[in-house]
């Protein structure tokens, strides 16, 4: 398999340690606009199955140029989705496999934002599904951790432990602590605004899908191995789409521990204007102010060796076991920093969006996944990805409640 990574950040850099340790991946193109971040990534594999070059992910036709000059199997989309409708059509127009682990964005209803939804998530890729399929090509959308992994455990509650469920509900959580900053999240704050300023989405069997207010009907979910309790509040998220498409239940939801203090600095920048992505003219240059944010705060993939503690991403499920009684689970994965640190050099969060991108490019070489169209993570079966993820040294767990 010979596989292009657009984008050289946190998680691209993840991506290209995990296939660097991968031995299904018989080469990888690393790119980046700027070409120094994509040979920096290169040079942390120390492989010489690897090549890094610049690329302006905006450009559609030179990701198509580079795709077809460098016989591309797989396209993996490691930017932010804002660059997704280039990215996703080149692959289409270059014939290459597709993968990404954030979809199209939404915009909000013009008049009901809060009630009902107006452009989904992903709904230009899902929009082209049948032009995908007609041409007898995948694109697998929504495969990091969340989504990602959270539709995996979700599909394998289905298969494997539960007759009927009631709810899905993906819930993250952390006990991370980062030296030396106020304020520095571990993940894109481009993508983080987006999705938690965003009316949060819900699906419910006989409503559909509906929104709420941002950071709506918080809850206290107590996380596995010690991290504890926490606040968790609504966040608009994939999952809610992509897991009724494939999982029968009654109810899907996805929340997210902020924590007071991160909610805070959020809602600062959304009153500021701060949050927004339409340009304004700044002595001369025009500058978008989310962009700006991302720029004076640190980089995620530069935070590893300031940060301590673990992140917990996991999916909850209740219904009726296969045994017919009443059940409750959480099926989990835990990245502790220290630990990906020293394996790795990769920071925990971004190493465990990387490492289940990489999971899924290997089910897609050995064939253990296949398809046409465009598709989720929870379309496919999830016992070969577990399986495969456990044998990397990735454990997950099912925590009985």
């Amino acid at each position: 398999m010979r596989v292009l990574v657009v984008g050289a950040g946190g998680v691209g850099a993840a991506i290209a340690r995990g296939c660097s340790e991968s031995d299904v991946v018989a080469d990888v193109v690393v790119t980046d606009l700027d070409p120094e971040r994509a040979a920096a990534a290169v040079a942390r594999t120390n492989d010489d199955r690897f090549e890094a070059l610049g690329l302006d992910a905006s450009d559609p036709d030179a990701i198509v140029a580079l795709a077809r000059a460098k016989q591309i199997d797989v396209v993996v989309n490691a930017c932010d989705p804002r660059l997704n409708p280039a990215i996703f059509g080149a692959s289409f127009e270059a014939g290459c496999t597709y993968l990404d682990m954030a979809m199209t964005l939404s915009s909000p209803h013009p008049e009901r934002p809060h009630e009902e939804p107006g452009v989904l998530l992903g709904a230009e890729q899902f929009a082209a599904a049948p032009a995908w399929q007609e041409r007898g090509l995948l694109a697998l959308v929504g495969m990091g951790v969340e989504p990602g992994l959270s539709d995996v455990f979700a599909r394998y509650a289905a298969d494997h432990l539960f007759s009927d469920i009631d709810e899905i509900g993906v819930r993250d959580g952390d006990d991370l602590v980062i030296d030396g900053y106020d304020f520095a999240p571990t993940f894109s704050i481009w993508t983080t605004i987006e999705e938690c300023l965003n009316p949060p989405l819900i699906w419910e069997r006989e409503r559909g899908l509906f929104t709420t207010a941002p950071f709506s009907e918080p809850e206290t979910f107590v996380f596995p191995e010690g991290i504890g309790p926490a606040e968790c509040v609504n966040v608009e998220h994939e999952e809610v789409i992509l897991i009724p498409r494939h999982v029968s239940c009654r109810r899907v939801t996805f929340k997210y521990g902020l924590g007071a203090e991160f909610i805070e600095v959020l809602r600062m920048l959304d009153k500021t204007g701060l949050a927004s992505t339409t340009p304004v003219r700044v002595r001369g240059v025009d500058v978008a102010p989310r962009d700006l944010v991302a720029a004076v705060l640190p980089d995620p993939a530069s935070l590893g060796d300031r940060m301590r503690g673990r992140a917990c991403a996991g999916t909850w499920v209740t219904g009726t076991g296969v045994d017919g009684r009443p059940r409750e689970v959480y099926l989990y994965h835990v990245s502790d920093n220290a630990e990906t640190m020293a394996r790795h050099g990769v920071q925990a969060v971004v190493w465990q969006t990387g490492i289940n991108a990489v999971v899924a490019l290997e089910m897609l070489a050995t064939g253990a996944w296949s398809g046409t169209g465009v598709h989720g993570p929870e379309a496919f079966d999830a016992v070969p990805f577990l399986d495969r993820l456990r044998a990397k040294g990735e454990e997950w767990k099912i925590d009985e409640r």
